[in-house]
């Protein structure tokens, strides 16, 4: 029995690396190869042949959907299994993809759980999946599903959560009372506000600091307390066309912004991992257009 090849496309190699060590937790036996961009992709795909194409949007050079329409435009691969990885949700995108001849949808933030299940039901579809667990049994993977930090750590994320120093107290009512504290200074953000997009839901962020590798941001802490290395997207809005850039990236960093351990609210170090050309243009055009005003976090 042959074995199943994978091919992951991304311009990140963070998600790449992310999506392999997925891939091979659970299939040991399957053959993973990866590329850059659609044009990278699209030279492999002219000299091997893939059982499955997992492949990001927005990328230089050629994009997801471009790599998606040629494909589905060569006569070997219009039911070749193809599934978008992106940060690109909206509606239209879907539809634009579906039209295309997309397989499926995996959208970013995603858990380990989320892409098995996609990746799983598309191998079963053209008789692939029990190809894919040759060469060793497939793992459970609830074992490493809850977030996308298990896909780096091997099980280790559990430690973190455990020594977590902000970890919230099951009940506590007063989140939203006024707290004043006269000799506790406003915190300033100067670069506006977005949208953290986790596996475990979406929350409001203060943009504190903004270079082209990372972003310095300040959320509210919730009963879901962001993890160290997880995957996420960061969703800005900003200027007189109120564009919204999707960017990719990892949790770097997670503190307690108050120096107390029941703090209202968490700085966290989110790092871009796109490599993308135009969001790159883009950050620099919002970096550039930066003022000096100063926002100030609503209750701190």
């Amino acid at each position: 029995m042959s074995k199943v090849s994978v091919l992951v496309v991304d311009d990140a190699p963070f998600i790449r690396d992310l999506v392999k060590k997925c891939l091979r937790n659970y299939f040991p036996g399957m053959v993973i190869e990866d590329a850059v961009n659609g044009r990278k992709a699209q030279t492999l795909m002219a000299r091997e042949v893939f059982d499955l194409i997992l492949c990001d949007w927005e990328m230089p050079e050629m994009s997801g959907l471009e790599l998606l329409t040629w494909c589905r435009q060569q006569d070997s691969m219009k039911t070749l299994p193809f599934i978008m990885v992106t940060s690109r949700g909206d509606k239209e995108n879907v539809v634009q993809a579906i039209q295309a001849g997309v397989s499926d949808y995996v959208g970013k933030p995603f858990t380990n759980e989320q892409l098995l299940t996609k990746v799983k039901k598309a191998l079963a579809r053209v008789g692939k999946l029990e190809a894919s667990m040759a060469g060793g049994n497939a793992r459970s993977s609830s074992g490493f599903a809850n977030d996308s930090l298990s896909a780096l750590t091997s099980g280790k994320p559990e430690q973190a959560k455990a020594s977590a120093p902000v970890a919230a107290p099951a009940a506590q009512p007063q989140v939203s009372a006024p707290a004043p504290e006269p000799a506790k200074p406003a915190v300033p953000a100067g670069r506006g506000q977005g949208q953290l997009r986790l596996s475990s839901g979406n929350q409001p962020c203060i943009i504190k600091a903004l270079t082209l590798k990372e972003a310095s941001l300040v959320v509210r802490r919730s009963d879901a307390l962001p993890q160290v290395l997880e995957g996420a997207v960061l969703d800005l809005e900003q200027g007189e066309t109120s564009e919204i850039a999707r960017l990719n990236g990892y949790l770097h960093s997670v503190a307690a912004l108050e120096p107390k351990p029941d703090s209202d609210w968490l700085q966290l170090i989110f790092r871009f991992v796109d490599q993308d050309a135009q969001k790159l243009d883009y950050l620099s055009r919002l970096i550039a257009r930066g003022t000096a005003q100063k926002q100030y976090i609503p209750g701190a």
